[in-house]
C-alpha cells in the first residue's frame, strides 16, 4: 500500500524555485523556473485578481507549457517583475522559437501589498531577474520572504488590526507520484488549520491581545468593508505527474479546495485568489489523484506560511498566539 510521505519541495524534478525582495519597503516576488516547459492550468475564484497570460492557459489555446511563473507582491505594477524572468529565460534560449528568437512563455499572480509600507515601491523587472538567479540555488524559505514579505491575514477591520503571514511550501510522496504547493497567504480573512476550528492567524480585537472572527464581523457589518485592502491568495501545485494542460485546468480547480478548507471568509470581491497547476514528469496518475492532494499540500502550505511568518511592520504573527 503506497503511504503519503512529506517531502521537501525542492525534492521534485525540473523545477527551480527562487525569491526577491525589499524588506525595508515590504514587497518580493518569487518565482518558479520550468526551463523543459511544464503543461499549466489555473484555477481563478477571487473576483480582483492581478494577473499575466492566464489567457493562454485555457485548453482552448494552442500554448502546450509555460517556462516560468511568477508570485509577486505590488498588485498590478508588481507584474512588471515578469519581464526579468523572461530576460533570464531567454539569456538561456529556454522559451518557444519562432524563427530566429526565442520567447519564453511566463504567467504569473500578484498579491495587493500596497502601503503596507511603501506603495511606490513594487517589483520590477530587477528584481524578477535577481528570484531567478536565487532559483539556481532551489532552497526552501518559507515565512517572510519573496512574494510574501508584505503578506498579511485578517483585514476586515483594517491593517491595524491585521496579522503577518508570508509564504509556505509543503509536498508529499506516495509511490513516485510526488505533489507540492507553494503558496502566498494574504486573505481579508482568518487562517484556520486544515479542516479544523482552530483559528492560526487573522483578524485581532482592539487591544490586539486576541484573535476574533472576521466572518462574524462580516455579518455584523452586513458588508466587507476594506475594499482593496491587501488581499489575494496566490500559489502553485506542481507535480511530477505526466499530465496535459486540461487535466492541469482540473488539478488547479480540485487544488483549490485547500484555500477553502484553511481560509474565511474567502474567495470574496475583494481577494484575486489564484492557483496555477505545473506538471513536469513521465509518472503515471490522473487530475482527480493529484488534484485530491493538491488540496491537502495546499492547506498545508498555507498553514506553514503562516506559522514561519514573523512579527514585522509592528504587525503581530501566530508566533506571538502559539
Amino acid at each position: 500500500m503506497n503511504e503519503w510521505k512529506e517531502i521537501p519541495i525542492n525534492k521534485i524534478k525540473n523545477f527551480k524555485i527562487g525569491h526577491a525582495q525589499d524588506f525595508e519597503n515590504a514587497t518580493g516576488c518569487s518565482v518558479i523556473i520550468c526551463e523543459k516547459g511544464a503543461p499549466c492550468g489555473v484555477d481563478i475564484r477571487g473576483g480582483g485578481p492581478a494577473s499575466r497570460e492566464t489567457d493562454l492557459l485555457k485548453p482552448t489555446a494552442s500554448n502546450n507549457g509555460i517556462h516560468g511563473l511568477l508570485l509577486g507582491g505590488g498588485s498590478a505594477y508588481g507584474l512588471d517583475a515578469a519581464a526579468g524572468i523572461m530576460q533570464y529565460l531567454e539569456e538561456r534560449k529556454i522559451g518557444v522559437r519562432v524563427g530566429n528568437a526565442i520567447v519564453p512563455i511566463v504567467s504569473g499572480s500578484c498579491i495587493f501589498d500596497l502601503g503596507l509600507v511603501n506603495d511606490k515601491v513594487r517589483p520590477d523587472k530587477a528584481m524578477g531577474y535577481e528570484a531567478c538567479i536565487d532559483s539556481e540555488k532551489n532552497e526552501i524559505k518559507e515565512g517572510n520572504i519573496g512574494a510574501g514579505t508584505g503578506a498579511t491575514v485578517g483585514k476586515m477591520l483594517g491593517v491595524t488590526r491585521s496579522m503577518k503571514t508570508g509564504i509556505g511550501t509543503f509536498a508529499v510522496q506516495v509511490g513516485r507520484l510526488q505533489v507540492g504547493a507553494i503558496v502566498v497567504v494574504n486573505a481579508i480573512g482568518d487562517v484556520y488549520a486544515l479542516d479544523s476550528n482552530n483559528r492560526l492567524a487573522g483578524l485581532l480585537n482592539k487591544e490586539q491581545t486576541e484573535m476574533i472572527s472576521s466572518e462574524i464581523e462580516a455579518v455584523k457589518l452586513l458588508q466587507i468593508k476594506s475594499l482593496f485592502t491587501s488581499n489575494t491568495t496566490i500559489g502553485a501545485i506542481i507535480t511530477n505527474a505526466k499530465l496535459n494542460k486540461t487535466q492541469m485546468n482540473k488539478v488547479a480547480a480540485l487544488a483549490s479546495n485547500g484555500i477553502a478548507r484553511t481560509i474565511r471568509p474567502v474567495n470574496t470581491s475583494m481577494d484575486g485568489d489564484s492557483i496555477y497547476a505545473l506538471s513536469c514528469g513521465r509518472v503515471k496518475s490522473s487530475d482527480d489523484v493529484v488534484g485530491t492532494l493538491g488540496a491537502y499540500v495546499l492547506g498545508k502550505a498555507i498553514e506553514k506560511a503562516v506559522l514561519n511568518a514573523e512579527p514585522m511592520y509592528g504587525l503581530k504573527a501566530a508566533k506571538d498566539f502559539l
